[in-house]
C-alpha cells in the first residue's frame, strides 16, 4: 500500500450498495497521454465449463449455449462452417478470390513444392532456395489474400473475426512452458479435447471452423501455422503492426502427443492452469485504503510468475502484449462469463486501452448490478459470479460514454507500480506500443518451435500479398 500511495493517481471514491466496501477508481496519469495432419478430434462428449477467464482477444460469440457438446462434431461447428463458407461463396461471386481457388483446393505450386509441404516439416530449417522456400514465397502469399479476405463480416461480433482469430492464436500458443519446454503453438492441440475443452477456450470451436474452408483450399499448410497466420493477418488488417511469418509448424497426429505433454482428459473444471484467470487469488471480503479488492498482489504474482515469465517474459512484454491484445474484440457471458469490449473500437488496433485505463473512472460491479441496465448498460453486466470493472456510476457518471470494461486483471497493471510504467508509456505512445506489441505477440506464437520452424516468408505484409 505504501508502494502504491506514491504513484501519480487520483482516486475517486464511491461505495455501491451492491460491492459494499470497494471504490470505483480514477486512475489518472500524471504523463502526458496525448505439413498436412487432417482434422480430428475425440469421438467422445465431454463437458465444456463456461467460465473462462482468459485472455487475449475476442471471445466467439455465437456457439450455443449447451454445454455438452462432442468434440469431433460440436453443436455449432458446422453452422459456423456454413456461414464460413456462405461467405467465401459470397466473396467468389463478387470476384474477390485469386484465379488459383477456383478450383476448390490451392495446392503448393511444383511436384517438388507439394511433397515438401504434405509430409512432416523437417527438423531442421532449410537452405535458402529449397522447394519450402519456394513454396512460401507464392503460396502463403496466397493464405494471406485469402484470409485478409476473410477479416470483414458484417454477420460476426463488431464485424470483423480478427479479434476472435488473435485469440485462437494466442491462447493456442500461450500453454508453451519454458521449463519443461511443453505446449506452444506447435502442433495445433485444441484440436483435441485435452486441450479443446479447457474452460479458458470456450468458443474457440466457432473460430477454428471459420477457418475450415481456407485449410481445404491450402492443404499444404498446417492447422497450426494456419491458426498463427490468422492472426498475424487480423492485427495487420485492423491497423496492427505486420509481422512476419516464419511457416514449418507441425500438427500433432493424436491426442496422445498432448497427454504426453501434460494435458488430462478429460479436461478438470478451472482448465489446465496454463492460461491465466482474471481474478485468481482476488477476494471480495475486505479492500484496501484505495478500493482494491485484497488479493490483488497475489492476482499479479499471477500474472507475472504462473503465467508469463512461465513462458520467458518480461513486464514490459506483458504490458505490451495486454495493451495490444486487450484492444480487439469483446468478453460474453456465454464464453468467459464476463462481458463487454475493453475499448470503443475493438477492431481497430490502438492504444486506447492503455489511455482509457489511465484516465477513465471504473468502478467494481457483478451480476446483481441491474443499474447498468437502466443506464442502457445491460451488456456490462457479467455472469452471476463473475466481477469486473465498468466505466459507469449508478449516479450516472459515464452514461454518454462508450459501454466499456477492464477485468480485474487488467486494472492489475494500473495498480502495480512496476506494471504501471510501460503502461504509462505505451499510453503515451501508440507507435512504440505497435512495435513492441508485434514483437512480443511474434514470440509468443513461435515458443516452443524453434526446431520446426523455417525461414520468415519473404516481403511480408498484406500489400504484399495483394
Amino acid at each position: 500500500a505504501a508502494a502504491v500511495s506514491a504513484l501519480p493517481m487520483m482516486l475517486a471514491v464511491h461505495f455501491p450498495a451492491s460491492v459494499t466496501g470497494f471504490s470505483s477508481l480514477r486512475l489518472s496519469s500524471s504523463t502526458p497521454v496525448t505439413h498436412v495432419a487432417r482434422y480430428a478430434a475425440s469421438p467422445r462428449s465431454v463437458t465444456m465449463q463456461h467460465d473462462g477467464k482468459g485472455f487475449g482477444g475476442g471471445e466467439a460469440t455465437r456457439d450455443p449455449p449447451p454445454t455438452v457438446y462432442d468434440p469431433s462434431d460440436p453443436k455449432g461447428k458446422q453452422q459456423a462452417i456454413h456461414k464460413a463458407e456462405s461467405f467465401a461463396e459470397y466473396l467468389a461471386k463478387r470476384g474477390g478470390f485469386s484465379d488459383s481457388h477456383k478450383s476448390g483446393v490451392c495446392e503448393p505450386r511444383g511436384a517438388a513444392a507439394a511433397t515438401a509441404v504434405s509430409k512432416v516439416a523437417p527438423a531442421t530449417a532449410p537452405a535458402s532456395g529449397s522447394p519450402y522456400a519456394e513454396l512460401a514465397d507464392a503460396y502463403f502469399a496466397d493464405i494471406r489474400r485469402e484470409l485478409a479476405l476473410l477479416m470483414d463480416n458484417p454477420s460476426w461480433d463488431d464485424g470483423s473475426l480478427a479479434p476472435v482469430l488473435i485469440r485462437l492464436a494466442w491462447h493456442s500458443s500461450g500453454t508453451y512452458d519454458k521449463a519443461s519446454g511443453t505446449g506452444g503453438s506447435n502442433g495445433a492441440g485444441m484440436r483435441f479435447d485435452a486441450e479443446a475443452s479447457d474452460c479458458e477456450n470456450a468458443g474457440l470451436h466457432t473460430a477454428r471452423a471459420f477457418l475450415e474452408p481456407v485449410k481445404r483450399k491450402f492443404p499444404g499448410i498446417s492447422y497450426s501455422d494456419l491458426w498463427v497466420l490468422a492472426a498475424y493477418v487480423g492485427i495487420e488488417h485492423t491497423g496492427g503492426p505486420s509481422i512476419a511469418f516464419r511457416p514449418g509448424r507441425v500438427d500433432w497426429e493424436g491426442e496422445h502427443e498432448l497427454l504426453a505433454g501434460g494435458w488430462c482428459s478429460p479436461m478438470p473444471r478451472g482448465g489446465h492452469g496454463r492460461l491465466p484467470g482474471a481474478e485468481k487469488y482476488v477476494a471480495y471480503d475486505s479492500a484496501d485504503a484505495a478500493g482494491r479488492p485484497s488479493g490483488w498482489q497475489k492476482l499479479c504474482g499471477h500474472i507475472r510468475d504462473e503465467v508469463f515469465y512461465r513462458m520467458g517474459f518480461g513486464d514490459r512484454e506483458i504490458v505490451a502484449l495486454l495493451c495490444g491484445g486487450h484492444v480487439y474484440g469483446r468478453c460474453h457471458r456465454g464464453s468467459s462469463g464476463y462481458a463487454g469490449a475493453w475499448v470503443e473500437h475493438p477492431t481497430r488496433f490502438s492504444n486506447e486501452y492503455a489511455t482509457d485505463m489511465l484516465e477513465d473512472e471504473w468502478r467494481l460491479v457483478g451480476h446483481e448490478d441491474t443499474w447498468l441496465d437502466d443506464m442502457g448498460a445491460a451488456e456490462l453486466r457479467p455472469a452471476a459470479g463473475n466481477r469486473q470493472y465498468v466505466n459507469k456510476c449508478p449516479l450516472g457518471t459515464g452514461g454518454d460514454d462508450a459501454n466499456q470494461m477492464m477485468l480485474l486483471s487488467d486494472m492489475a497493471l494500473a495498480w502495480d507500480p512496476d506494471f504501471r510504467v510501460h503502461l504509462e508509456a505505451f499510453a503515451a505512445d501508440e507507435a512504440m506500443l505497435a512495435r513492441e506489441f508485434g514483437a512480443a505477440f511474434k514470440k509468443l506464437t513461435e515458443l516452443g518451435c524453434e526446431g520446426v520452424l523455417q525461414p520468415e516468408v519473404a516481403a511480408g505484409g498484406l500489400a504484399a500479398a495483394r
